[in-house]
């Protein structure tokens, strides 16, 4: 069931009066400790549909990061490293860099540490509902561009090695943008490996009518706080039927969220820890036939 922005923003505070009865040792979690355990998410692409040259190819995903919202450039810096310290070939970002931008000074810095992100194969992005939000469109573009990404608004590319090549995708931002599956996937081999960026991972059920193989979000935040034996408390609009984590949508098409990065709206996130994403392809082997 779809929520409207007031409701979440209402269930969001009562969210944090939960948070603020916990323990003094419980709320000092949550408020400082646990926004700072990033974790590794660690998974394997199989499929016959990826080039045999793309085997043991590297992507990281990372997503949400809210700059300004208790996330600041040092951190971001340490994040940078991190994902430099895996050598990926191909970095990803799922949108939301800055929480608010009409209210964020951007300076230089940004857009510097963003261009020492390296990944040989390059480095793409799309807009999440934050980047549009607040005038920011334009300005957070204009930060992405300067750092060396590539904006992928309702379109694709295709990602090249040696010979061989797969599709990757990319959707604007389904709650403020104007995005459009069918112009996103124009012209694209059913037969092609497809990987499609899309913000709000809900948006998988209309994605699951096509030939996607993989759909990578973020949005959730996995809830931010998630509570014992009950799960994440509270999730955005088109963020509530898929949560965090992998989803066979159908034979297929696979989907993985991010829990992301920073933080909006409260500054906690309890059981439910900060993350980036990477993502090794496998390439099978086609089953040949055996003819007698």
């Amino acid at each position: 069931m779809k929520i409207s922005r007031r409701t979440f923003i209402k269930r969001t505070l009562k969210s944090i009066v939960g948070i603020l009865g916990l323990t003094g040792a419980g709320y000092y979690y949550a408020r400082f400790i646990e926004p700072d355990l990033l974790t590794v998410q660690r998974y394997k692409l199989e499929s016959e549909r990826i080039p045999l040259s793309f085997d043991q190819f590297k992507i990281i995903q990372f997503s949400d990061t809210h700059i300004g919202f208790h996330y600041d450039l040092k951190q971001l810096n340490k994040l940078i490293n991190t994902i430099n310290n895996e050598s990926p070939d191909l970095i990803l970002f799922t949108g939301d860099l800055v929480d608010a931008p009409h209210q964020y000074t951007f300076t230089n810095e940004l857009p510097f540490l963003l261009s020492q992100l390296k990944a040989p194969s390059g480095k793409y992005w799309i807009y999440g509902n934050h980047d549009h939000g607040g005038y920011g469109t334009e300005k957070i573009q204009s930060v992405m561009e300067d750092g060396g990404f590539q904006l992928l608004k309702n379109q694709h590319t295709s990602i090249h090695n040696k010979n061989d090549s797969f599709i990757l995708a990319g959707l604007d931002d389904i709650m403020l943008g104007k995005p459009d599956l069918s112009k996103t996937l124009e012209g694209v081999d059913d037969q092609a490996y497809t990987m499609l960026l899309v913000h709000e991972p809900d948006v998988a059920d209309q994605v699951r009518n096509t030939s996607v193989d993989v759909q990578l979000s973020g949005h959730s935040h996995g809830g931010q706080i998630q509570l014992p034996f009950y799960g994440p408390a509270v999730t955005p609009p088109y963020a509530q039927k898929y949560i965090e984590g992998h989803h066979s949508v159908r034979p297929g098409l696979d989907l993985y969220i991010s829990r992301g990065i920073g933080m909006t709206r409260m500054p906690y996130r309890f059981l439910c820890l900060p993350e980036i994403s990477v993502f090794q392809l496998q390439a099978i082997p086609k089953s040949s036939s055996i003819q007698e």
